[in-house]
């Protein structure tokens, strides 16, 4: 069986972005590939930007749902009580959503960074991939650590969080 990088191949990435010559395509080959080039480097950016405002977003909530849950004691009732089981249980779904959102943008991202790879071999210099050659391809983290190996630990702390939360509360609670 064969896994799933097995399709993602520089061969059938090439295969499928190139698929006109420049013959085929006509006189204005060269400069729609360089904006063609422009524009998706500029998508490149786009995706960053919204993995950044998505991780603000989780992080407000996640913030301002703990503040609550750290707000609201057990003792003051039992219906407090269910109120911090569901808070905590809808932080712990929270920061799953999270998660597999950053591994989302973290696969549209290495994607796209591919595909800028592909499309630099035609042109006269490579920034972006002598950029990723510069720091070790992700490989050696002394020169470059990808922002997503540390990213992806952010809603899993928020997790064990709501955890500790949840076990507190029901101590609290058994204690008093």
């Amino acid at each position: 069986m064969k896994k799933k990088e097995d399709y993602l191949t520089n061969d059938r990435i090439s295969e499928v972005l190139f698929s006109k010559s420049p013959d085929e395509y006509g006189s204005r080959y060269q400069s729609d590939y360089i904006e063609i080039y422009k524009i998706y480097v500029a998508s490149a950016d786009n995706i960053s930007s919204r993995r950044q405002t998505a991780n603000s977003f989780f992080l407000t909530l996640n913030t301002a749902l703990l503040a609550f849950l750290g707000y609201a004691k057990p003792s003051f009732g039992q219906s407090i009580g269910r109120l911090i089981l569901l808070g905590t249980l809808a932080g712990i779904l929270l920061c799953f959503i999270w998660y597999r959102l950053i591994k989302s943008y973290k696969g549209l991202n290495s994607g796209k960074f591919k595909v800028i790879h592909l499309i630099e071999h035609n042109l006269p210099l490579a920034p972006y991939d002598a950029e990723w050659e510069a720091v070790g391809r992700g490989s050696d983290s002394k020169k470059y650590m990808p922002f997503t190996h540390i990213e992806v630990y952010v809603p899993w702390v928020f997790a064990v969080i709501y955890v500790i939360v949840l076990l507190l509360s029901s101590l609290w609670k058994e204690f008093c």
